[in-house]
């Protein structure tokens, strides 16, 4: 066997990206919230940056330092919009008074916490405690039973808790007796049954209670009539029955573990604003609060004397060293900033400037079709740059506040200048005017969406139906 030595020459196109680029990368993928985050913490990592409206609130201070303890206090916050309104109370009492300030605290209970408080006060011993504790751990968010009781038996007996079928079926129904009522149910069914077992007896509640534990399957399948002739009642009586069943919670362990400024800051924070003046002129402006930065003053200029007072001797060069860099990662963080508020701005207006009729009208059916190509054209940006600057954004107008690939949509077909939007709307329309107690069928929408000039088919008028949250006909009847 022969061996030898080949050389041979190939030619190979690569392209990377620069640290400077994977950084705005990510950058422009971040929500403001996000980005104030960031520029919080590059604060409090480089010495060289600074808000540059604190340089301008040294250069009016006449050099006397008077400032009160409660004063500094103040100061520790970022605007006047983050101060605490306890922190600006007067405080018109006795010296002698006593004061509480209210104090940071933890979330609420999670789900454990709260099941085993309420089972603390009964009669359970520690073995069934122990039992309960550990059923408990296989409830899922909304409260369903993930497993089986013989399983939970067999998995007790190997930890070393030998519990008998009746110890677990009386900790599993302690466990189901608890608020929220509908915790420890199997299934939707024994959800829904839990919670109507609670509420005081009437015949709206008896006959909802009939319902779900005898025809539930009818009742999901929204076959009134079959519902009707098996318990002998009439419309008005089953209406009523099922409003008590809509009224129930299908999620009932959801909200435990939320506090209270989880619930209040689930809200969405508009990156844009896009306002329209009587003259029809179409306005652009960011909403965010992202203070402007600047070098600090000791790093702008690097001479001896900078250098001199933070090192001396064999640190010199180290210093120095420290100050340009710090002062180069701080300039890089400043254009980063900027480039990222540049290419937003171009490519809000770029959507703008291409769903311009929607802006003036706040009407869906006004949307054009429009791809990340046709912002790319626009912005001469590439289509990832426009994906990244436009992936959990949102623009706040004076019907509301959209997300910006809401306003992305394709041609029905390449003969269609409908938008798909466009049929969205239209569907919605039919669909709101339908009669409750025979909605139609996509049979029926296809033929009306052609009266109106969309030439659609059947099947499409179903993937846009399912798209936009709307159930088949048999779903959608109604009393």
């Amino acid at each position: 066997m022969k061996e030898a030595l080949r050389q041979s020459l190939t030619q190979k196109l690569q392209q990377r990206l620069s640290p400077m680029q994977m950084r705005f990368v990510r950058m422009l993928e971040m929500s403001e919230p996000e980005v104030e985050e960031e520029i919080r913490k590059e604060l409090d990592d480089n010495p060289a940056l600074e808000e540059a409206d604190r340089v301008n609130d040294n250069e009016a201070d006449d050099g006397n330092f008077n400032e009160t303890a409660e004063e500094m206090q103040l100061a520790d916050y970022r605007d006047e919009d983050d101060i605490p309104a306890y922190r600006l109370e007067a405080r018109n009492h006795s010296v002698n008074d006593v004061y509480f300030e209210p104090l940071a605290v933890d979330g609420g209970d999670s789900m454990m916490d709260y099941l085993m408080s309420q089972l603390a006060e009964t009669d359970l011993g520690e073995k069934e405690l122990a039992a309960a504790r550990y059923i408990i751990g296989n409830l899922d968010d909304n409260g369903y039973m993930t497993r089986s009781l013989r399983e939970i038996q067999d998995d007790l007996f190997i930890a070393g808790t030998d519990v008998d079928d009746i110890t677990i079926k009386k900790v599993f129904d302690a466990i189901r007796s608890l608020d929220p009522a509908g915790v420890g149910a199997n299934d939707l069914r024994d959800c829904l049954a839990l919670q109507l077992r609670r509420m005081p007896s009437a015949e709206e509640r008896d006959t909802a209670l009939e319902i779900v534990s005898h025809y539930f399957d009818l009742f999901s399948l929204r076959h009134y009539d079959r519902i009707m002739s098996a318990l002998g009642i009439d419309r008005d009586k089953l209406k009523k029955a099922v409003d008590v069943i809509r009224s129930l919670d299908p999620k009932p362990a959801g909200r435990i573990g939320e506090s209270e400024a989880d619930y209040r800051t689930r809200h969405i924070i508009p990156d844009f604003s896009v306002e329209v003046d009587q003259n029809g002129v179409i306005t652009v402006s960011m909403c965010g609060n992202l203070p402007e930065l600047t070098i600090e003053s000791s790093f702008a200029v690097d001479d001896d004397n900078t250098v001199s007072d933070i090192a001396v001797g064999t640190r010199l060069a180290d210093a120095r060293a420290f100050i340009s860099r710090k002062r180069e990662e701080a300039s890089d963080f400043i254009e980063l900033l900027r480039m990222r508020r540049v290419t937003l701005m171009r490519v809000m207006e770029a959507i703008a400037r291409i769903q311009r009729e929607f802006f003036l009208t706040e009407d869906e059916g006004r949307l054009k079709p429009m791809i990340l190509k046709d912002v790319a054209s626009l912005t001469g940006y590439d289509l990832s740059v426009v994906s990244r600057a436009t992936g959990g954004k949102y623009v706040a107008t004076a019907g509301g506040v959209y997300p910006l690939k809401f306003f992305f949509n394709e041609k029905v077909s390449e003969d269609e200048e409908s938008s798909s939007r466009e049929i969205f709307a239209a569907i919605r329309d039919i669909i709101g005017g339908e009669e409750p107690g025979s909605p139609l069928s996509d049979d029926a929408l296809m033929n009306l969406l052609h009266e109106r000039g969309y030439d659609i088919a059947r099947r499409t008028v179903a993937k846009y139906r399912e798209k936009i949250g709307i159930p088949v006909a048999r779903l959608r009847k109604r009393l």
